[in-house]
């Protein structure tokens, strides 16, 4: 699909609001600032029926321990932190990644290992899978990433990141009740699923970078 906007169109009027009830109770992890935009680099997931499957299951035994879990929408492996771009920095960054990737193949990871995760103000849990192979082409991406946040004096990723790809996620910092058996249990449905090795490995074709509410895709080779 066409992106919804492209660098320099003319700036839209952002209608704001910060009601985290419109948001099953997300709270926003910087204040917005008008000609400020969210910006996040990732791999997008595209998921068989199966995998819901196997999403349904594993929903279905965490909400006995925590009943607020609500299943991700989309599923993507995050390349950067959310970093707040400039408007008029959006088309230089998007051609800077460009370059910086464009030299990169297609490649697979398995992410099977379940894991919890909160965010860094604890303000949400997550239950992810984390991945067990294709860490070395990752953290090879992630570096060309780095590169262009620099450009920009922007936060790098994290020092040793656990890549993941986010299934559930609920308000608040509930890791504890998620963690031990739980996970266990979890891990235990993951391993036991029909064809679980062949559904988990993930082929990677392209990067992209989401900016507000526009969407720049970087198809890998």
């Amino acid at each position: 699909p066409v992106p919804a906007g492209l660098p320099g169109d003319p700036e839209p009027e952002e209608a704001v609001s910060d009601d985290s009830s419109r948001h099953g109770g997300r709270i926003r992890g910087f204040p917005h600032e008008r000609g400020s935009w969210a910006t996040h680099v990732y791999l997008p997931c595209r998921v068989q029926e199966e995998f819901l499957e196997l999403l349904e299951l594993l929903l279905s035994r965490a909400r006995t321990y925590v009943s607020s879990l609500a299943a991700m929408e989309r599923f993507h492996l995050s390349l950067s932190q959310c970093v707040v771009l400039r408007y008029h920095w959006i088309e230089p960054f998007v051609r800077s990644l460009r370059e910086r990737l464009a030299s990169f193949h297609r490649f697979f990871c398995v992410a099977d290992q379940v894991k919890v995760y909160t965010n860094q103000n604890k303000t949400r849990t997550f239950i992810g899978l984390e991945v067990s192979a294709g860490h070395f082409q990752l953290l090879e991406l992630v570096s060309e990433v780095d590169r262009v946040l620099e450009e920009f004096d922007l936060p790098t990723f994290y020092k040793d990141p656990s890549f993941h790809i986010s299934l559930a996620w609920c308000v608040g910092d509930l890791s504890g009740r998620l963690e031990g058996q739980c996970l266990r249990e979890l891990q235990d449905i993951v391993d036991g699923f029909e064809d679980s090795a062949l559904l988990l490995r993930v082929q990677w074709e392209e990067v992209r970078c989401k900016s507000g509410n526009k969407y720049f895709s970087f198809p890998l080779r």
